[in-house]
């Protein structure tokens, strides 16, 4: 048999849409084109799905519902922990495929793609004690409760971590019970066809993964479908008003994990070097283009000067090139658009009044990269709270230094905007640390480091950037429903109407 993931990394690979089992021709006509962002050249075609091909998907998912939601958990468990060893399998070239469609440097790839099982085993492992209770209650009655799944659910994926967040959703969705279809982002939806095929290979019914690509409309088209019973989406924050728009007018329930623009808090008695690293790593994974990463940098006074110069000289060391070398730190953003955005904030920053220390060099890559959507390292000193490059969110490697002359300030600064999902403090005393985290606004913070994730670790943001838990128990039980059963015990029976008898 020949292995899915190498057919996919033939350039100009087009197996059409995945419902029901197998591969299936779309109902459209249209195509969209996925570039590598390497070279900025064209990597592959997808179907671009329309309405009939998200009902087809739908139906598949609803076919497939009943039995695999009536299996007990510890046998959808055994599916899940199948999947995940022939995930394993193939991590190596689930690497290289990502490494290609999205830009992000191997190495990275590598070290992400070993830990994309832990999510289905973890899941695979919780389920089963996800347990009822029962109670008696007033009136000699008993109560149950129980948990049962949904239905058919949309997952919508971002491009910036196709796999590691298609699988975290689909690990708890699936453990659950539900089946889903996935709608992932248009500019890397590659992944998301192989993993569905992989989830059929490793013995899971037909129809309990689903992925039908699109745009936009067909994004617009799976949300509304009578048969979606639960929307999961990474994405931007404008994406998630509109999805959420959908969802409340057919009153379903939805998690969403949408934009962010991380505050890292560095105090005078952080080990700075340490800082510094962990700072490069917050902002620079990735090229920048994730959630949380660490694009505003609040330093205190003390050691500010000394803290930036430190920052843009290991900034400026960074080696971009092709994702594809073991020896490229960072690789370029995932396309033209993002990086006229990253250009933009440059511009305006500079307008602004920041001084930028980092970035000033020009390019110098291989001719096959020279119409890739590279840009460097680029860090501005000197940001107000009023900049628009302290307050919007880039989804690139460029980053903002603010001064903070006490913990007050550097707390005020940090909750300033719209956005609350991740944020960082860096500090030698920890109840220090702890006492900043409590006053900083956040969903997700790590002190002394950076990104770290893992299935047992909560993670979701509050205000602009979303509601709603990934990870643990949280993201289990979003996708059930907790059923009540009431039974009386008394013996006879009550008559309301029966004459003469009186209540109360």
């Amino acid at each position: 048999m020949s292995n899915i993931v190498n057919e996919f990394l033939i350039p100009g690979t087009n197996k059409g849409l995945f419902y029901g089992g197998r591969f299936q021709a779309s109902d459209s006509r249209s195509l969209i084109t996925v570039l590598d962002p390497a070279r900025g050249t064209p990597f592959t075609t997808v179907p671009n799905g329309s309405a009939e091909d998200i009902r087809a998907a739908v139906s598949a998912a609803r076919s497939a519902f009943p039995a695999w939601a009536a299996l007990d958990a510890l046998d959808r468990g055994k599916y899940l922990r199948a999947f995940a060893e022939t995930i394993r399998q193939n991590i190596a070239l689930l690497a290289v495929l990502e490494s290609r469609i999205t830009g992000r440097a191997i190495r990275e790839m590598n070290a992400q793609m070993s830990r994309i099982p832990e999510w289905l085993e973890y899941y695979a492992g919780i389920a089963p004690g996800l347990e009822g209770e029962a109670n008696y209650v007033k009136g000699d009655y008993v109560t149950l409760t129980q948990y049962e799944p949904l239905g058919p659910t949309a997952l919508l994926t971002p491009w910036n971590h196709p796999i590691l967040i298609l699988v975290k959703k689909l690990s708890a969705a699936l453990a659950a019970g539900n089946t889903c279809v996935i709608k992932p982002s248009e500019l890397a939806p590659v992944s998301s066809l192989v993993i569905a095929a992989l989830a059929t290979q490793a013995g899971l019914p037909d129809g309990v993964v689903n992925v039908v690509t699109g745009d936009a409309e067909t994004g617009e088209a799976l949300c509304a479908a009578h048969d979606i019973h639960y929307i999961d989406l990474t994405g931007g924050t404008a994406t998630g008003r509109k999805v959420a728009s959908v969802a409340g007018e057919r009153l379903i329930r939805t998690t969403m994990e949408l934009g962010g623009k991380t505050p890292v808090v560095v105090c005078e008695d952080a080990d700075i070097d340490a800082a510094v690293a962990g700072v490069l790593f917050s902002a620079f994974v990735a090229s920048g283009q994730t959630c949380v990463a660490g694009s505003r940098i609040i330093v205190h006074d003390f050691i500010y000067d000394t803290f930036a110069e430190k920052l843009a000289q290991r900034a400026d060391q960074i080696l971009l090139g092709d994702p594809m070398h073991e020896s490229t730190q960072m690789g370029p953003v995932i396309c033209g658009a993002s990086l006229d955005r990253c250009k933009q904030f440059i511009k305006t920053a500079t307008a602004q009044g920041a001084r930028q220390i980092s970035g000033l060099k020009p390019l110098a890559l291989d001719i096959e990269l020279s119409n890739g959507f590279y840009i460097r390292p680029t860090v501005f000193a000197d940001v107000k709270i009023d900049h628009t490059l302290f307050l919007e969110e880039v989804f690139g490697p460029v980053i903002s230094l603010t001064r903070a002359s006490d913990d007050e300030e550097a707390i005020a600064c940090a909750n300033v905007g719209d956005f609350g999902l991740g944020v960082a403090i860096w500090s030698r005393d920890i109840g220090r640390a702890l006492r900043l985290s409590k006053k900083i606004t956040g969903g997700v913070v790590w002190l002394n480091d950076h990104h770290r994730n893992d299935p047992r670790s909560v993670w979701g943001g509050v205000k602009d950037s979303g509601f709603g838990k990934e990870n643990g128990w949280d993201a289990l039980r979003a996708y059930l429903t907790k059923k009540s059963i009431v039974i009386r015990t008394e013996q006879g029976y009550d008559d309301w109407f029966k004459n003469g008898q009186r209540y109360g």
